[in-house]
């Protein structure tokens, strides 16, 4: 399920929001450009078994990484969510929160990730982790909007409106249904999927939203967000 647009109009212009798209798709330039493309994701790309507390350099892939995208589908794809919750993410929590929840969110499920098989030698790249913590503050931030989704029926492509909540919630239960499902499977020794990272980053998005902000009845913060 493929989502088109919510039903919630921004409460500012998500310049926070288009700037990370636009730093996304200039990344992905940057690496297709690159003389040698596997030199260039070993650099940059999160590698848990090169990481070393005692080296700090080796931690910078926990961010790096997060900008990096293994082909077009997956940059369009992730661009896609991230273009459809994030600007309502950056115009509730203000652009310093929105910049914390997708930072924090991002490394929280690459660590996870490293906790889960610290010895991996698999790079990994894209920025699922950070717009999982997203559509987990989305979750909250937003229980009553809904969600226009382009669902497959059959051969055919429908436009649906479904509630956010469910289509959040059916979106994480899929993380973890996968999730568990590879764990200790082929997919940790020849690569997939980083489930697990769209899981803790969704857990993580969900508890800095709870964090940033209480919403009184009305669904609005309560006190004044100092971006």
């Amino acid at each position: 399920m493929f989502p088109i647009s919510d039903s919630v109009k921004s409460r500012s212009f998500p310049l926070l929001n288009l700037f990370m798209i636009g730093l996304n798709i200039y990344v992905f330039m940057q690496q297709l450009a690159a003389p040698d493309l596997d030199a260039f994701i070993l650099q940059f790309a999160f590698i848990p078994g090169r990481v070393s507390i005692m080296d700090p350099t080796t931690l910078l892939p926990f961010i790096t990484s997060m900008f990096l995208h293994g082909s077009f589908f997956h940059l369009a794809s992730n661009m896609l969510f991230l273009w459809v919750f994030g600007d309502n993410i950056e115009g509730y929590y203000g652009k310093v929160r929105y910049l914390i929840i997708f930072l924090v969110s991002g490394m929280v499920g690459s660590l996870l990730q490293f906790a889960l098989n610290p010895g991996s030698t698999i790079p990994m790249l894209g920025t699922s982790g950070a717009i999982s913590g997203i559509l987990g503050a989305y979750y909250i931030s937003h229980p009553h909007s809904k969600v226009k989704t382009l669902l497959p029926i059959f051969l055919f492509l429908t436009v649906v409106e479904i509630p956010a909540v469910i289509y959040l919630f059916y979106w994480f239960a899929i993380q973890v249904f996968s999730g568990l499902w590879g764990l200790g499977g082929i997919q940790n020794e020849v690569g997939g999927v980083a489930f697990f990272a769209h899981i803790g980053g969704f857990v993580t998005g969900i508890i800095l939203a709870k964090i940033f902000g209480n919403r009184d009845k009305n669904g609005i913060i309560d006190a004044e967000i100092i971006e």
